[in-house]
């Protein structure tokens, strides 16, 4: 069947290169940052000799910046948490490369395991805590770079003043 809407190719489309867009040097778009991070978390080898785990703390470390975006590899020891937060003006993609965490949000919680994904829009709330009895390691890519990290109250935080009857 031919119809105006059909686009046939005859032949190889890798000879008429020409047509072909030239593979990107840094990434632009959401699914092209979500590949980013699933190619580092593939290479184990790029990451796993960083991690360090800090029982004070959680460590973090840059892995990579390039025009526009950061990628930060995090760990987690049983218990950690990042606070309820936002990432201002940034978006981005968290991977898990090993353990678990938990991530909160006012829609609910959800346990991410190795090789979980989230991507999130600027100004999304969330809170994510180590709530197993291992050490996880994170992937974080932040688009534009990350420039501020606002602290939310609680969602268990009381709301009002609570009045007992005399």
């Amino acid at each position: 069947m031919n119809s105006d809407s059909d686009l046939q190719i005859a032949g190889d489309i890798l000879e008429v290169q020409h047509l072909l867009q030239p593979a990107r040097e840094h990434p632009s778009t959401l699914s092209e940052f979500v590949g980013l991070a699933r190619s580092i978390a593939a290479d184990h080898a790029q990451w796993a000799g960083l991690v360090e785990y800090d029982s004070t703390s959680r460590w973090y470390h840059r892995l990579r910046t390039g025009p526009g975006y950061e990628v930060w590899l995090l760990s987690w020891v049983p218990g950690q948490g990042s606070g309820r937060h936002d990432h201002g003006r940034s978006a981005g993609v968290l991977t898990v490369l090993e353990g678990e965490l938990t991530e909160r949000t006012e829609r609910g919680t959800r346990t991410l395991g190795a090789g979980a994904q989230r991507a999130f829009a600027p100004g999304y709330v969330h809170e994510v805590v180590n709530d197993s009895l291992e050490p996880a390691v994170s992937l974080h890519v932040y688009y534009p770079g990350l420039t501020e990290m606002p602290m939310h109250a609680s969602q268990s935080a009381p709301t009002g003043v609570d009045v007992v009857p005399a």
